[in-house]
């Protein structure tokens, strides 16, 4: 899994007024959970760039005043109206601790119900993962190498390695759809 150096200051006050300073600042007001202790602190707006505004995961390497910290982001807050990135959440990994994540999905191979004109709709982009730290995957491969026109493949059916999907397994991921033009010929075709 891709980690991310993320550089933080200890927030000293806590509270409505000082967070609002914060973010008037360009810095978003965060907190880590998991360890012994809760740790408040503080982070230019700019670095969640890459790690926000991605549909890749990744494990954040927090360094806060000197102290490091290997983390995943756990939840995130935007401003309803201007989308400003106004809260993040950080999980602390330890050894041995399985955590829960949602991971993206990547479909690997070629369906033959798109090759005879179908079209392929994704229907979950992520599944929730619980893994350990180092079993954490970057992707899930989903193989579509089975899906007929009209086919879906579900949760169920997708192969794991070392991590359990949490998504319900009855969920479809990805269906192939028939497009109405061909829904015509292969009725007439019957």
């Amino acid at each position: 899994m891709k980690s991310l150096e993320i550089v933080g200051f200890k927030r000293a006050n806590l509270g409505k007024k000082e967070a609002k300073r914060l973010r008037n600042e360009s810095y978003v007001p965060c907190v880590m959970y998991g360890g012994e202790e809760q740790v408040h602190f503080y982070v230019p707006a700019i670095l969640f760039r890459e790690l926000l505004y991605t549909p890749e995961v990744h494990i954040v390497d927090l360094n806060i005043e000197g102290d490091l910290y290997r983390a995943i982001v756990q939840d995130s807050q935007f401003h309803p109206v201007n989308e400003m990135l106004l809260h993040v959440d950080f999980l602390q990994l330890q050894e041995g601790k399985e955590v829960k994540m949602d991971v993206p999905v990547k479909f690997v191979g070629t369906s033959p119900g798109v090759q005879q004109g179908g079209k392929l709709v994704t229907k979950l982009r992520k599944l929730k993962v619980k893994a350990t730290a180092e079993n954490l995957p970057d992707y899930v491969e989903v193989n579509i190498s089975d899906l007929g026109l009209g086919k879906s493949i579900k949760v169920s059916k997708v192969e794991t390695a070392n991590y359990q999907i949490l998504t319900n397994p009855l969920a479809p991921i990805a269906t192939v759809t028939i497009p109405r033009g061909l829904r015509g010929q292969l009725q007439a075709e019957k």
